[in-house]
């Protein structure tokens, strides 16, 4: 028997697989919509993974406009952040940040499960996130993902 078959082959960053992925979240909620995608941006959906390589997918979330969130989240969740100045603590609920940009509220819960360092960083650019059912990257020919049967 070949003694090299037994090795354990760890995935670096030039023999990941990466590929292009679109994910619909129109009717979707936003925590698992979020959820599934941070998987594929990690590549936890892989058999290659590694948990300190970055070897998850390229993802496209398209319709982020139509995405629901359940109960009262609208008013009561609220966004925080620090200007710097003292008392310069601003929040915004989820209603006015989708107000002002659909594809922020997506990004800001993806960011969020993602790791908090520059790995988490590199990965979060490998999310691009659109209004409406067209994208500009149809030139990667990205693969259509059904989440509703990952779960």
């Amino acid at each position: 028997m070949d003694t090299l078959s037994y090795k354990t082959v760890s995935t670096n960053k030039s023999t990941a697989d990466k590929q292009w992925v679109v994910v619909d979240a129109a009717g979707q909620s936003l925590g698992r919509v979020s959820s599934i995608v941070a998987k594929f941006l990690r590549g936890k959906y892989k058999p290659s993974f590694s948990p300190h390589v970055d070897c998850g997918d390229n993802v496209i979330v398209v319709n982020a406009e139509k995405v629901n969130l359940t109960g009262k989240k609208w008013d009561s969740k609220n966004y925080i952040r620090y200007t710097g100045y003292p008392g310069g603590q601003r929040s915004l609920t989820a209603q006015e940040v989708f107000d002002k940009s659909p594809e922020r509220l997506v990004e800001k819960s993806v960011k969020g499960m993602l790791p908090k360092n520059k790995l988490g960083s590199a990965l979060f650019r490998n999310l691009r996130v659109f209004t409406g059912e067209e994208h500009s990257l149809s030139a990667q020919k990205p693969k259509e993902i059904n989440i509703n049967e990952l779960v």
